[in-house]
């Protein structure tokens, strides 16, 4: 399975743990690395900048393998710069961008070879990072969970293997290795996974967060403005479909509104989180939880060794079963 995400990390797998808000801890980030993939941990997990120095220097006490950390660049981070130099100072591996222009963190990264994904949904975005000097591209398709984008892996990726020169990384839908196979087969260079890992052993979410990702399946997964003003997926609970997932017309009119839009987002993203950060630790299913149709896969708690095993396991059979099919 060796790819030029593979190479480009220094990992054995081309599998990258997608970055999930108030769910991606140190203890995933060090598993993931010892199981051959390069997990990555949102900055924002970590509540000040002293909180980011203490989680980095604890994941590199444990392993010396890559990882990364994900900063949301746009305005409604405002300690993305702080976050920005202090991963730099430190040493992570890659950083990945979210929601924002990745211009800075390019530049800076570039400085100390350290390497930079970029979150895209549509082929001029993607272009507009490369030339920026983006060494890859996450190609958010309409399967991610949390925020998703709008087109589906078979067309978004081979859309972008056609425009882009980097490497292309799918985001979304995928749980199993013969997923995993699949999007390699479109001509991805490597994938990004997220829900799968919500539930794993080394997780610290409430016990009925990782309840909810074994007993419910694909088709409960709901697409919701409420969190960040964006396309955003979570499991439909009960408690959701009392609340609705649609904004209220005050929200609606805000966003609406070109002078008040920034700031309107700004509050609903800041409002977002905390219902997140809630929801991750309350032992209730009566809050909000994020997660992906990949989850249909998740039948019970495994440790990440046991995940990444059983995707390796299945990548092979699907591998032999296509041989068989294609002759």
């Amino acid at each position: 399975m060796k790819t030029a995400l593979t190479e480009m990390l220094g990992i054995e797998l081309p599998i990258i743990m997608a970055p999930m808000f108030l769910v991606t801890n140190t203890k995933m980030i060090v598993a993931a690395a010892e199981n051959g993939i390069a997990g990555c941990i949102p900055a924002l997990n970590f509540r000040t900048i002293e909180e980011l120095e203490a989680g980095i220097k604890e994941i590199k006490s444990q392993t010396d393998k890559p990882f990364g950390i994900n900063l949301i660049v746009n305005k409604s981070n405002v300690l993305a710069k702080k976050q920005l130099f202090k991963c730099l100072d430190l040493g992570v591996n890659f950083f990945i961008t979210s929601l924002g222009s990745p211009e800075e963190v390019i530049r800076e990264s570039k400085k100390q070879g350290i390497k930079v994904l970029c979150d895209v949904i549509e082929e001029n975005y993607a272009k507009k990072v490369e030339d920026l000097g983006a060494d890859g591209v996450i190609a958010v398709n309409n399967g991610a969970g949390g925020h998703l984008g709008n087109i589906p892996a078979s067309v978004l990726i081979p859309a972008l293997k056609q425009k882009c020169q980097i490497p292309v990384i799918s985001a979304g839908g995928v749980g199993t290795g013969s997923g995993i196979l699949s999007m390699l087969a479109l001509g991805a260079d490597g994938l990004s996974i997220g829900s799968p890992f919500i539930s794993c052993t080394e997780s610290s979410v409430a016990h009925d967060y990782k309840k909810a990702c074994i007993d419910y399946n694909a088709g409960d997964i709901a697409v919701t403005t409420k969190l960040s003003g964006s396309r955003c997926t979570v499991i439909n609970t009960p408690y959701l479909k009392k609340i609705g997932t649609e904004q209220n017309l005050l929200e609606s009119l805000l966003n609406k509104n070109k002078q008040l839009k920034k700031y309107a987002k700004m509050v609903t993203y800041y409002k977002g989180m905390k219902m997140l950060e809630k929801a991750a630790f309350a032992a209730t299913y009566k809050s909000v939880w994020c997660a992906g149709s990949s989850i249909e896969f998740t039948e019970k708690e495994e440790s990440i060794h046991d995940i990444v095993s059983r995707f390796q396991n299945e990548f092979e059979i699907a591998k032999k079963n296509l041989n068989k099919v294609i002759g």
